[in-house]
């Protein structure tokens, strides 16, 4: 058994969340999606970048490839056990970003900096998101641009609509309420409107559509909860009830499993825009 790693009745669960995150959530989820943000941000070679909210790194990693050696690529994120995950699993060659701890909403960067942003599933959790696109807009140069993606509500997620209510009763109101904040209940126009109200233009909102894939149903509970803070009120509960919690997700998505495991349909806004020149 590992160091990050401790026994539980009935799970394995993770001490390291930053790790599991890692290990579980960007092979089958980010890892794809950060390939169509940087895409779809249109980022070149010698472009300065900053990738604002980046967890364990998987876009300023994908970036990094992009913007070759005549480029910049700075990764910032509040927490720092995110940021070590980071630095470890991107090594040391010469496609390295740089990784800083900062606020999302004071960035710590001289007015335009550089010339893309992205920001990927961050801006729902920023406390004030006008203040944080407030500050990417500053740290653009003229024309610089934004690249961002947002989950869509929790509805065009069944997997996680399953999750979210199975925890709620079997864990309580506070672990529902965790498994449902990264979909925010933002449509186009609330997005298109923050976006705009910061200083953006030429503001584009698409709809992206995929999907997630997880071996078995047990897997995808576990996984979710060992790279979330969902992990210490699961930890608490015991055996009994997280095998309750397991069946009752198993009974809900029996219509999304085959025979290589459970799939979900996964959706999320995905923004561009322009700073002003």
């Amino acid at each position: 058994m590992s160091d990050h790693t401790r026994r539980s009745t009935g799970w394995q669960l993770e001490q390291n969340a930053p790790e599991a995150y890692e290990r579980y959530l960007v092979p089958p989820i980010f890892a794809s999606w950060a390939d169509r943000l940087v895409e779809t941000g249109d980022i070149r070679e010698g472009d300065r970048v900053l990738d604002v909210g980046c967890g364990t790194g998987i876009v300023a990693r994908r970036v990094a490839t992009s913007v070759g050696t005549s480029g910049d690529v700075v990764g910032l994120d509040t927490n720092q056990g995110m940021l070590a995950v980071a630095a470890e699993t991107a090594g040391d060659n010469q496609h390295t970003p740089e990784w800083r701890q900062g606020d999302a909403e004071a960035l710590p960067f001289d007015d335009e900096d550089f010339d893309v942003v992205c920001s990927q599933q961050s801006v729902q959790f920023f406390d004030d998101p006008t203040a944080a696109l407030e500050e990417m807009q500053r740290v653009l140069t003229p024309g610089g641009h934004v690249a961002l993606s947002v989950w869509r509500p929790l509805e065009y997620h069944p997997a996680y609509v399953v999750l979210a209510e199975a925890l709620e009763h079997h864990v309580g109101a506070n672990a529902g309420k965790m498994m449902r904040s990264p979909f925010p209940d933002w449509d186009t126009r609330d997005l298109r409107t923050l976006v705009q109200d910061a200083g953006f233009d030429d503001v584009l909102v698409t709809i992206e559509v995929g999907s997630v894939r997880y071996p078995s149903v047990e897997e995808f509970v576990r996984r979710e909860v060992a790279s979330s803070p969902l992990a210490e009120p699961i930890a608490a509960v015991g055996r009994t009830v997280r095998n309750e919690l397991v069946k009752a997700v198993e009974e809900e998505l029996h219509a999304y499993s085959d025979d290589h495991g459970v799939v979900s349909p996964m959706e999320s806004y995905v923004i561009t825009a322009d700073r002003p020149q």
